[in-house]
């Protein structure tokens, strides 16, 4: 009978060791990305769904947010493990400049770069406005207040000889720029994404949109001021109706971390994603750009350690 009672006990006894051991083993990492409407919510979802599906243990969530500034505090609080940010602003952390000015951020580690982010400025049919020069007295939407699209807002304007003293700035969130365009209750606005975005489509899809290009002087011009700026051309046909290519502006979207987090699950999660691309590629189609070749392109912070072991 003592037998069979120390029997069920030492059974009872591993039931919960078991249980405790696979509960410490569990790998959560959520995953900062941006508002709804944007490229980096839907790109997040996927990577989550790869962890959970190719990284033992791992338990993966997306999280909507306010995108790259944000997602740097984020990461600093430990809120979450690893986010998407514009390489721009990441070195802006990095480094204690423009909105991190006197708040340097330490610790902040990249795992790769994985497409362009494009700076689509854009109006509708009837506002008379050709170029950013034409913003002057205008109702502009320049992003989130002290987001990366902010940044790249009043960069662009400034090289074409505007600040936000000429016009009316209107800090809105991707969904609330296009819905105020729908509304004719602001002239233009700046969306930091890969296209297509979500937003522009959904604007093109009930009004005539007119991207604005950045002329090929002012694009030399932001180079030499800010080397993350590089030029690319959004094709015809990116948007319902638009009929020509439109020369703009591109920073890069990464993916980043801290030093806090394991560098062996960073190993893990770097390549799971890399094993499985298509995944990516099926939720947006930035993800395209996505190639092992352009992993270290822009990097501009330390990379961490278990990104750069696998990439290596």
């Amino acid at each position: 009978m003592k037998s069979k009672a120390l029997l069920a006990a030492l059974c009872v006894a591993g039931t919960i060791f078991t249980g405790l051991t696979a509960e410490a083993a569990t790998k959560f990492v959520n995953i900062g990305t941006g508002g709804t409407a944007g490229t980096y919510y839907p790109l997040g979802g996927a990577m989550a769904d790869i962890l959970n599906k190719n990284v033992p243990e791992c338990n993966a969530s997306a999280q909507s947010t306010g995108a790259s500034v944000a997602n740097v505090n984020l990461l600093v609080q430990g809120k979450v493990d690893v986010a998407f940010i514009q390489n721009d602003i990441a070195y802006y952390a990095a480094n204690g400049k423009e909105m991190f000015a006197g708040k340097k951020v330490d610790g902040l580690r990249g795992i790769c770069t994985i497409y362009p982010e494009v700076v689509q400025v854009f109006t509708v049919k009837g506002t008379g406005i050709k170029t950013v020069a034409d913003f002057k007295g205008k109702a502009i939407a320049v992003g989130a207040a002290g987001s990366g699209t902010e940044a790249n807002a009043r960069q662009i304007m400034a090289a074409h000889g505007v600040s936000y003293k000429d016009c009316k700035v209107r800090y809105l969130s991707f969904a609330e720029a296009s819905s105020a365009l729908k509304d004719g209750n602001i002239d233009a606005a700046f969306i930091t994404a890969g296209y297509p975005t979500a937003a522009v489509q959904d604007l093109a899809t009930t009004k005539e949109i007119e991207m604005i290009p950045v002329a090929d002087n002012v694009a030399e011009k932001l180079m030499k001021e800010y080397p993350f700026y590089t030029k690319v051309i959004i094709p015809a046909g990116t948007y319902n109706k638009q009929t020509v290519a439109i020369p703009a502006m591109s920073v890069k979207c990464m993916l980043a971390t801290t030093d806090k987090v394991d560098d062996n699950l960073v190993y893990e999660m770097t390549k799971a994603l890399y094993s499985n691309i298509d995944r990516m590629k099926a939720a947006h189609s930035a993800a395209n750009a996505i190639s092992l070749a352009s992993a270290k392109e822009g990097m501009s912070i330390p990379m961490a350690a278990g990104a750069a072991k696998f990439l290596k």
